[in-house]
């Protein structure tokens, strides 16, 4: 294999932009530092100008014709960007999908438990799965199941939504409630409270504090 074309495929390889004598183009549309636009150069010009500043000539849009390239400090901007991807990765909060599990002939007290359950859940930003498990002839009844799920989906409609709508699995109906904060916002908001309670002696703890399993059972 000629030289030439192992740095073609050695170039294939790199997901990093090319930069300096990397850029391999007769001409290159030149931005400044400060983002001013210079104009189409040629390649040599770009180098020489980026070595005067003690920057890197950086291919920004290598598909434009001709490629787009801007002077700056490679190895801040490189930096820069690993610590805004750290950030944004420790900031992320991936929404876990509870279930709670509720029986066609729930009394009054137990659905106010559940409810309170989903109610939990969807503040601290996560979806619900909410389960109806039907026994013996209870089969023949969706309807009641429909309605069951509907009627909780409607009493906490002011913290989620239905993402999914209520569907017959075997035994089983099942509904998911989607919150309408995103997980993130949720932990934001609760540290907040938490903050402003731990400013008032004597507060009460906030909603959501004591660990909840991810599945309850009627």
């Amino acid at each position: 294999m000629c030289d030439g074309h192992r740095d073609v495929v050695k170039e294939n390889h790199i997901s990093e932009p090319r930069i300096n004598d990397r850029i391999r183009v007769p001409e290159v549309r030149l931005v400044g530092p400060n983002g001013e636009q210079v104009g189409i150069v040629r390649i040599e010009q770009a180098l020489t100008l980026a070595q005067e500043a003690d920057l890197d000539l950086v291919e920004v849009a290598p598909q434009a014709r001709p490629p787009v390239c801007k002077l700056m400090d490679f190895g801040k901007f490189k930096y820069e960007s690993d610590m805004k991807a750290r950030e944004a990765r420790r900031n992320q909060a991936h929404t876990v999908l509870k279930e709670i599990r509720l029986r066609l002939k729930i009394d009054p007290h137990d659905y106010g438990t559940k409810k309170g359950h989903v109610e939990r859940f969807l503040k601290a930003g996560d979806k619900v799965k909410v389960m109806i498990m039907f026994r013996g002839r209870e089969q023949s009844r969706p309807e009641m199941g429909y309605r069951l799920l509907q009627r909780m989906a409607a009493d906490v409609a002011d913290l989620g939504y239905i993402e999914s709508n209520p569907k017959q699995d075997g035994r089983n109906m099942i509904m998911v409630i989607g919150p309408h904060k995103k997980k993130a916002e949720a932990k934001a908001e609760q540290r907040k409270r938490r903050s402003d309670e731990d400013e008032v002696p004597g507060a009460p703890a906030a909603d959501g504090e004591k660990p909840l399993e991810n599945s309850e059972q009627a």
